[in-house]
């Protein structure tokens, strides 16, 4: 099947959180991986594993609670949209897309489309933070996995990575992100021993 999307679905509410429900998704892939780039295999690797085994037996997803810091990301995350729209492409909006083509899915929740061939990942980043990251023109390595398997995901061409400051005064940074073919052959590889994990608690 490949590449699945689901366009009317809208982020949060209770349909999204049964699609999304038993699959591994782009931001929760990397607690699959070290620092160092290997396979992980540690207590945030097993809970991992154990929540989505959970949620494949009975099919019920924790409840997801909405902290201050998560609403301030969710309104910056519109203002992004709405000044990359303006100033550099239109933004069309998705639910939910999957690919299966390893043999197991995958799941992603992009920010946005861009195009046929184009992704947006919106960040809300605390003052020093995102002085850190408009200093170094790069994405931070903490959003790299998710934003790969995003890429793997959609099989889209390019995602642009927009670094937005957090209740605004500040400038926001846009970062173009292509396919790391290394390091997706890492996050498959990862997937690979989770979805064996799981099939042995499983059974």
């Amino acid at each position: 099947m490949s590449v699945r999307t689901y366009t009317d679905l809208e982020q949060g509410t209770d349909e999204w959180l049964a699609v999304r429900c038993g699959v591994l998704t782009a931001s929760l892939i990397g607690k699959l991986i070290t620092k160092g780039g290997k396979v992980a295999s540690n207590e945030t690797s097993e809970r991992v594993a154990l929540d989505i085994l959970a949620q494949r037996i009975n099919g019920i997803c924790d409840e997801n609670f909405q902290t201050f810091a998560m609403q301030r990301g969710h309104e910056d995350e519109m203002e992004a949209k709405v000044l990359y729209s303006t100033h550099v492409a239109p933004v069309s909006e998705i639910g939910f897309m999957t690919n299966d083509k390893w043999g197991f899915t995958l799941g992603y929740s992009p920010d946005g489309l861009v195009g046929n061939s184009g992704l947006i990942e919106c960040k809300s980043r605390l003052s020093g933070l995102q002085m850190a990251t408009i200093c170094a023109q790069a994405v931070p390595d903490e959003y790299m996995a998710q934003i790969q398997t995003g890429l793997m995901v959609s099989e889209h061409e390019w995602l642009d990575f927009i670094s937005f400051p957090a209740l605004g005064g500040g400038k926001m940074m846009v970062k173009r992100v292509y396919p790391d073919l290394d390091y997706q052959a890492l996050l498959i590889k990862a997937a690979e021993v989770f979805e064996e994990r799981i099939s042995l608690r499983m059974t």
